[in-house]
């Protein structure tokens, strides 16, 4: 049994943050019902190519980009535009203990199925709302996505290659950061909330933002401002407060160096050959790395080519020196520590066979993960949802059903 298999989740949110947030909450075993527009559904099962394929090699109608944040989730198309699909909704959340919804701000109010309705016919609900900019502030309105608030949030300014380099530019990140930080920071304040009702016995509104999320991963990098009144600068692969600590050219490619302190230092000056470096006063300390970047990385760069990536990490992992490689996921996908960790799993699926996904990070000893159910095929357990928690018989399904509600 899953930490959470007591627990039920109503999920009417789509795309990334929401979703994400809901199949942490499915692989800690609650039961996450998906409610998904007929015909359509999430917007990210179009999301493609690349799509899964069938068992025949034929794409199927699941992209690769909804796959990864819906498994161990039932599907149930429900249209709650109608009255009669709002009436259902509102009685899967009466049994529901936490239901995730990113709408825009206001938008479920038309269809009684925003936090002060549900209160009303369940006061132990937890609601969790998702949006661009949160309930409140000028920007509270508008819709909200994941690469617009890296760049109004200030990550873009902090990523890409410094001003004068080739290829000079803000950047966004590779994933979908904000949107996976934002499911994440969601789910702590749910589980919050959980341990705040297991004492009150009175569940809340959780108001979670894409920019607040964003300029809260700032970390030290806001801190950097808010201390000295100055803008940080793209460093592209530098860290702003540490030196070395950022990519250099081998014989056959690039590796990273991750130096942390000044005994690290000295270790890989004396791989590199240039033990004096580290009695240099330039570079004696990692302040005076900071201050001198400009004149150590050049000589850095300019001993690091004459070995290659796999030769340097294995003599620098032997002095105790973090560094390693910069792989593809392919690569990322082979090495060993993964391999060893077991972050690829397959889950058996229906027109598939079975389909590839990445592990859970969370391991825990006593309730440990469950990879129970693939991502649901739309609609997929729509009369075993209404069966089982509602207690409608299959006439009912059926009159639903030829209405369009479901």
């Amino acid at each position: 049994m899953g930490a959470l298999s007591h627990l039920r989740v109503l999920d009417l949110s789509r795309v990334l943050a929401g979703p994400w947030s809901g199949q942490i909450l499915a692989d800690l075993g609650a039961d996450v019902i998906k409610v998904e527009r007929p015909g359509s559904g999430d917007d990210t099962r179009a999301w493609g190519p690349p799509f899964l394929k069938d068992s025949r090699g034929e794409n199927t109608s699941e992209a690769a980009y909804y796959l990864s944040a819906n498994r161990n989730k039932r599907s149930v198309t429900i249209d709650f535009t109608q009255p009669e699909g709002q009436r259902l909704v509102r009685e899967l959340a009466a049994k529901s203990d936490i239901v995730i919804e990113n709408f825009k701000v206001g938008g479920l109010a038309a269809y009684g199925l925003d936090y002060q309705s549900l209160k009303a016919i369940n006061p132990k609900l937890i609601y969790c709302s998702i949006t661009g900019f949160g309930q409140t502030g000028p920007y509270a309105k508008r819709a909200g996505y994941d690469f617009m608030i890296q760049g109004l949030g200030g990550l873009m300014s902090l990523t890409g290659r410094p001003e004068g380099e080739e290829g000079a530019g803000p950047m966004k990140v590779g994933v979908a950061l904000t949107d996976i930080l934002t499911g994440l920071y969601s789910t702590v304040a749910i589980l919050a909330a959980l341990a705040h009702r297991d004492q009150a016995g009175v569940g809340q509104h959780i108001d979670m933002a894409l920019l607040d999320v964003q300029v809260a991963c700032l970390a030290n990098q806001a801190m950097n401002y808010l201390t000295t009144g100055n803008p940080p600068r793209r460093l592209g692969n530098a860290h702003p407060n540490i030196v070395p600590y950022q990519d250099f050219p081998t014989a056959d490619g690039n590796f990273i160096l991750t130096v942390g302190n000044d005994g690290q230092f000295r270790k890989f000056a004396e791989v590199a050959g240039q033990p004096q470096w580290a009695d240099d006063p330039r570079f004696a300390t990692n302040k005076q790395r900071v201050a001198h970047r400009a004149e150590l990385i050049p000589l850095i760069r300019q001993a690091t080519v004459f070995k290659t990536t796999a030769e340097w990490v294995s003599e620098l992992e032997k002095a105790g020196v973090p560094c390693g490689p910069i792989n593809d996921l392919a690569q990322m996908f082979q090495d060993p520590q993964v391999l060893a960790r077991g972050l690829a799993v397959n889950i058996p699926h229906p027109l598939a066979g079975n389909v590839p996904q990445v592990a859970s990070p969370i391991r825990l000893s006593e309730t440990p993960v469950e990879y129970r159910q693939a991502p649901p095929l739309l609609g997929e357990h729509t009369e075993a949802v209404l069966r089982d928690v509602l207690g409608l018989d299959a006439m009912a399904v059926h009159e639903l059903r030829t209405a369009g509600v479901l």
